[in-house]
C-alpha cells in the first residue's frame, strides 16, 4: 500500500485549534493525548464514521494521528477517498511529544506516549 500522495503535516505545524483525530487504542489514549482531540480507535473507525463527518461538517481539516503514523496514514487515505479534508500527522504522537506539544490525560497523571 502506497501513501506517496497522502496529505501530511509535521506535528509541530498542526494548528493549536486544529481538529486532531486520534485513532490509537484506548490504552494508548489513556497514557496521553492531545487536549480536545476526537478519539476514535482505528478498530471502531468505520462504525463511528458519522462522528468524523459531524466534526468536519464546517469544512475543518482532520489532522489524523496514531503512535508513529502508520494507522493514521490508512485512516487519512480513507478520509480523503470519502472527500474529507484530512492530513496524516507525520511521526504521530511520538513526533508530537518530540516537538514539545502539550499532552494531557483524563485522570490528571503525567502524560506519555505508549
Amino acid at each position: 500500500m502506497s501513501f506517496a500522495q497522502l496529505p501530511a503535516v509535521d506535528a509541530a505545524a498542526v494548528p493549536s485549534d486544529g481538529l486532531v483525530l486520534d485513532v490509537r487504542e484506548d490504552d494508548e489514549w489513556a497514557a496521553g493525548h492531545v487536549e480536545g482531540a476526537l478519539h476514535i480507535p482505528m478498530s471502531e473507525f468505520v462504525a463511528r464514521f458519522g462522528e468524523v463527518t459531524e466534526a468536519v461538517a464546517d469544512g475543518r481539516t482532520a489532522y489524523v494521528m496514531c503512535r508513529v503514523g502508520g494507522r493514521s496514514a490508512q485512516v487519512t487515505q480513507y478520509l480523503v477517498q470519502q472527500g474529507i479534508d484530512a492530513a496524516n500527522v507525520e511521526g504521530g504522537m511520538q513526533a508530537w511529544d518530540g516537538a514539545g506539544r502539550p499532552m494531557v490525560t483524563d485522570n490528571g497523571s503525567a502524560a506519555f506516549v505508549l
